[in-house]
Parts: C-alpha cells; structure tokens; sequence
C-alpha cells in the first residue's frame, strides 16, 4: 500500500513548525549580522546572569527565553496517559530501549568518528567555554551531538507521528514518559559521555540544567494544566489555550538562536563549512536510530500504528534541552551550543522524509484499529 497524498496533513502544521529550518536558516543569518553591527548586545543580555560564588552560573534572559521554549512542550503532557500504557507494553519498551540503551552510544560513536576523526583537521582551533577554559573546537562539537544523542524529542514527535498516522495515543504515553526519564538519566548519561570526551563536567550546572530546563517547565505545565482545564474545560484548553500558545515555544527558540550566532558568526563566517560538517553526523544518527527501531517494530510484529510512533520518537532529538543545557554548561558562544542548533536545522527536512517512508511502507505491517486522538 503506498500513500503519497499528504497535503491534507500538511496543512496542520502552523506557519512555524512548517517552515521551522527557514526560519532557523534566517535567524543564523540575522545572529551573524547582529554580532557584526552589536557584539555588545549579546554580550550585555548573556551577562545578565544570576552568579554563585562571583561566577555568572544562569543567564537571565536566556533561561527566560528557554522556558518558553519548554513549558508549551510540558503543559500538553497528559501524564494520566503513563497509566494507560500497560495495555501495549512492546512499544513503550522499545522506545525506552532505543533511547537510553542505543541512541546515546551510537551518537557518540558517530560524531567522533566524523567530528574527531574523519573531519577534525576541518575544524582547527580552540573553544573558550564559559568558565575561560579551552578546549579543542571539534570536542566542543562532540559535546553538542553528544547532548542532542540523549534527548528524547517530546515536541515535534507529536506532529510527526499525528503526520505519519500513528498511534498518537502511544505518542502521547512516550512524550510522558520521555519526560520524566529525562530527570534522571538525562544527566547521568549526559555528564558520563562528556567526561569519556574529556570536556569539563560542570556537575553542579549540569544538574541546575536539568532543574531549571525540565523539572520547573515540566511541575509548572502539569499543575497549570490541571488547573485551567478544571476553569475552562478541555475543550477551551485544547482549542484555544494550545492554540495561543503552541507558536510561543518556537518564537522563544528562534529569538535564543539570534543571540547564538551573534556569538558564533566570526566562527560562521571564517569557517562557512562547519554547519555542513556537523550537520552530516547528525543526519547520519537520526537515519540510523529510525531505521534500526523500525525495523525491530516489524520483527516484533507491531501494527503500523505503534510501529510509526516508536521509530519517530526514537529519530528525532529534543533539540530545546540540549540547547539549554550546552549554554548552561558551555555558555551562549560555544561550539557545543552551536552544535546543538544545527539539530534544530536539520530536524524539519529530515523528519518529514522520515514521514514519507512510513506512509510509503505502510502495507509492511500488520494494520489496526485508528486511534482516537488524544488532546495536544
């Protein structure tokens, strides 16, 4: 069976999303000018930090910028769906198996070999973190893939799969889930990786990272949830609430990104092959983790509708965190938070292949009953 007409899905996607690696591209653009005209202005605003001991620890404007990246993600978390998911056990353990048993090791040895190997003489010089420490450019790239290797996406994989015409039911339980794995072994891996890359570990901020990026967005998305759907009802929650604040995630990431390639543009500019190199490591992972989930969806003889879901939240990396926790740890300017925005430009076009392939080979699998979509 082959299903080429997707058209009708597309149009679900807002301006924003549809559009995401354009608007991406634009603001690597705008930073790069900015950071030219106003080097000052970036400086000024990643200044504003609150500061333990006299050292800055968390940029204010930065980590404002990155909950409103975080809280529209949270807040359409239904975590009552995690209950539910007992019922279809086999995709909920694959997911939980690629993400945390495969993905982080097999992004590791990808970017090494490609950043630290094969492209490395490509990307000569040093990379001066947040706390004046230096360390090789192409590390601090590895860094970067390393902490997009070990985000679950718990976004945009919403849209992926409601494009691929899964099971958003198991969606929704996975982005749950996901969700709270991430407060732990997000910074267990995380900072084990790193430190196997001989980049400094900065526990304390590591853990701040995942404090401030994860739990707060994810404790205030779930009681403010709560809370407006028992005032206004699902109904107004999911029509209008989502609705208004579904672009506010996107507006705060490309405004974060601006600031980012105001720091990076003399690196850009000197160096304009350094996005490709990058790009091609992160391309390669997200191919493979699809390809290997998928296929182990059809050994274990999954319905297309679980089988979907299950390769494209273990393809697609939560691309806010890992910008989060590069700039915490790393600072605004470094190689690894650059790293981790050439994930957010190259999820769109790649994602959207990926959905093509599902509904392509959708006749591979067994069929099952549509789903009913849960709330978004």
């Amino acid at each position: 069976m082959t299903c080429s007409a997707q058209d009708p899905n597309e149009k679900k996607l807002n301006v924003f999303e549809r559009y995401l690696t354009i608007w991406v591209a634009l603001c690597i653009v705008g930073g790069i000018v900015l950071g030219k005209l106003a080097p000052e202005v970036a400086e000024y605003l990643d200044g504003v930090a609150l500061h333990v001991d006299d050292a800055p620890v968390v940029s204010i404007p930065i980590a404002i910028a990155l909950f409103f990246m975080m809280y529209p993600i949270m807040v359409k978390i239904d975590f009552g769906e995690v209950i539910r998911a007992g019922k279809t056990p086999k995709p909920v353990l694959l997911t939980l198996f690629m993400n945390w048993c495969v993905k982080p090791f097999t992004m590791f040895a990808i970017a090494w070999f490609f950043l630290g190997y094969l492209f490395r003489d490509l990307m000569p010089g040093m990379d001066v973190l947040k706390d004046g420490t230096e360390v090789e450019l192409w590390r601090s790239y590895i860094s970067g893939a390393i902490l997009l290797g070990i985000a679950p996406c718990t976004a945009m994989v919403l849209m992926w799969g409601y494009l691929a015409r899964g099971n958003q039911g198991l969606t929704l339980v996975m982005v749950a889930i996901n969700s709270l794995t991430m407060l732990v072994l997000y910074g267990l891996l995380g900072g084990w990786l790193l430190g196997v890359n001989e980049m400094p570990v900065p526990w304390e901020a590591l853990l701040l990272s995942i404090g401030i990026y994860v739990a707060l967005p994810l404790v205030a998305g779930y009681f403010s949830r709560k809370w407006i759907i028992r005032a206004k009802g699902i109904e107004w929650f999911s029509e209008k609430f989502l609705h208004v604040l579904t672009p506010v995630s996107i507006i705060a990431l490309l405004g974060t990104l601006v600031l980012l390639f105001s720091f990076k543009g003399e690196v850009i500019v000197a160096n304009p092959l350094t996005i490709l190199w990058i790009a091609i490591p992160l391309s390669l992972q997200t191919i493979l983790i699809f390809s290997i989930t998928y296929g182990l969806a059809k050994l274990l003889r999954f319905s297309y509708q679980d089988a979907a879901p299950s390769a494209m939240i273990g393809a697609s990396n939560h691309f806010e965190v890992a910008i989060a926790t590069a700039t915490m740890l790393y600072g605004l300017g470094s190689g690894a938070a650059l790293a981790t925005v050439v994930g957010v430009l190259i999820e769109v076009p790649i994602m959207l292949m990926l959905v093509k392939v599902c509904l392509r080979s959708k006749g591979w699998f067994k069929s099952a009953p549509a789903p009913a979509t849960g709330s978004r």
